[in-house]
């Protein structure tokens, strides 16, 4: 068997060497750059390429998602200085945190906190208009 597996190398060997000669591969992305390994230790081993495949069509994990979303709205909300539209955007985000600490089954302790009204008005009321 191993005679067989040895063939096998030795002639995709000569084709790839043929390729490289005929220049094939001079076109490729990234060409002359070092490859970008990523560092999967973190997973398990059978989860790998599951994980690969979803990144590699852009899709992320629903818990991952909803974090993101989370950022993004926290970011928005830094932003915005009408206390009606932040009173909203703080709604929408307590919504998020809720969802995100609903698909977890971890301890209470570990679920992300939600955010109240008050320490927002408090921030824009203490903010001094700009003249």
């Amino acid at each position: 068997m191993s005679n067989i597996f040895a063939i096998f190398d030795k002639i995709a060997d000569e084709r790839i060497r043929e390729a490289i000669d005929r220049g094939e591969f001079d076109d490729l992305p990234g060409r002359g750059k070092p490859l970008k390994l990523e560092d999967d230790r973190h997973l398990p081993p059978d989860l790998r390429i599951a994980y690969k495949i979803l990144k590699n069509a852009d899709c992320l994990p629903p818990e991952i998602e909803l974090r993101k979303e989370i950022r993004n709205t926290e970011a928005l909300l830094e932003g915005i200085q009408d206390a009606q539209e932040k009173y909203r955007q703080l709604k929408k985000l307590n919504y998020l945190v809720m969802k995100l600490n609903m698909t977890r089954r971890v301890s209470a302790a570990l679920e992300e906190n939600q955010y109240y009204l008050e320490k927002v008005l408090d921030k824009v009321q203490t903010k001094k208009p700009v003249e």
